[in-house]
């Protein structure tokens, strides 16, 4: 949409300047090459990509924050901001519900990072495992959905939208259809996705108060990944475990093997979640990767988070992105207007799996201070 709003603009400077020399005396030797403003889009995307603010003329539209600069002071501070949510609410302004921790929230955003002062709550953080959605072609998607058994809103008679046993079908937003069998509907479609016949990264769940069927495919959803269990047991098992321990396993396999699964938040609405193995229960639909994904990448450093008052981990969380020390292994090949280094940058003598994940051992910031006891 920029992009556009600005190759509008050069061509109406354009237009103009050609206009104005064409109706001149010395239209004889015109070359319109001389005309050409390149600086326009060129000057119009390096001020939205560094400020961030976008403005577009054509539809009166000033969006604030849209690209962030990421901080090269610290590894962790790098990581911190490709990680950052900022939302567009007012800072002056004095409300709560933006600013709350919401249950819905829960391994989709970092409970404890979040800066103080006005900002609190605004500006979230993705929690370990969160993956954001991208947009992917629907049409596949459209196919297998009318393969299930949907019937075609285009065909479907008044009656039988408001029969009592039909549940309207919603694919991105968009009426797709009705179906008479919801739940067998969910079943098939939840099969499909962990075979891999359609994108692992679509949602299914159902409203009951509005007997609809709402499905989602499309970007800019945070949804994460959860082990899958069946009948009391996890898919996983030890055998799958010691494959992974020895390489013979990855992430992705466990994924198109159908042990692990990606819910979003709605969709995690309709499951029962056990945190740990011990507290499966009958009607238990997944279980958790490891209680501490819940934590983001900044929060994630801190040993015994949960032996800490709440506010302490939050100004941990903030105060860890300012501790130097190395920034990357070509740290002393970048080119970089401002950089903090640490000569001796020392690995903590407690450490958390987050740091392992991360590579914080490898790219450590901060230094102990030993003082020497005199014993008299």
């Amino acid at each position: 949409m920029l992009f556009e709003d600005l190759f509008k603009r050069f061509n109406w400077e354009f237009r103009k300047a050609v206009d104005k020399e064409l109706s001149s005396k010395n239209a004889s030797t015109f070359d319109a090459q001389h005309h050409f403003n390149t600086r326009t889009i060129t000057q119009g995307l390096n001020n939205a990509i560094l400020t961030g603010n976008w403005n577009i003329k054509r539809f009166r539209m000033e969006r604030a924050g849209i690209t962030q600069e990421v901080t090269r002071l610290s590894f962790i501070a790098s990581l911190g901001t490709m990680t950052r949510i900022s939302s567009h609410f007012e800072k002056t302004r004095k409300i709560s519900g933006p600013r709350s921790l919401q249950p819905s929230q829960w391994g989709m955003m970092c409970p404890s990072d979040t800066p103080e002062g006005e900002n609190c709550g605004l500006v979230k953080h993705l929690a370990l495992m969160a993956h954001v959605t991208t947009d992917s072609d629907d049409r596949v998607l459209r196919n297998v959905l009318l393969c299930l058994g949907i019937e075609d809103i285009k065909s479907v008679p008044g009656y039988r939208i408001f029969a009592p046993d039909s549940y309207m079908v919603f694919l991105n937003g968009v009426v797709m259809g009705i179906h008479s069998n919801p739940y067998k509907f969910v079943k098939n479609f939840k099969h499909l996705r962990r075979c891999g016949k359609i994108t692992a990264f679509a949602s299914i769940y159902i409203h009951e108060v509005r007997k609809s069927i709402y499905i989602s495919s499309d970007g800019g959803r945070v949804c994460r990944p959860l082990i899958i269990v069946e009948n009391g047991r996890p898919r996983i098992e030890q055998v799958h475990l010691d494959k992974l321990h020895a390489g013979i396993l990855h992430f992705d396999d466990l994924l198109r093997m159908g042990l692990v699964e990606f819910l979003d938040v709605n969709e995690e609405n309709d499951g029962l979640i056990a945190l740990r193995a011990d507290g499966i229960g009958e009607n238990t639909t997944h279980l958790e990767i490891d209680p501490l994904t819940i934590l983001g990448v900044c929060a994630g450093l801190i040993p015994y988070p949960h032996h800490n008052q709440s506010p302490r981990n939050t100004y941990q969380s903030v105060m860890g992105k300012q501790a130097m020390g190395a920034i990357g292994y070509n740290q002393l090949r970048r080119i970089e207007a401002l950089i903090y280094l640490l000569v001796y940058p020392m690995r903590p003598m407690v450490k958390t799996r987050t740091i392992e994940f991360i590579g914080f051992e490898d790219l450590p910031a901060g230094h102990v201070s030993f003082y020497p006891v005199w014993v008299l």
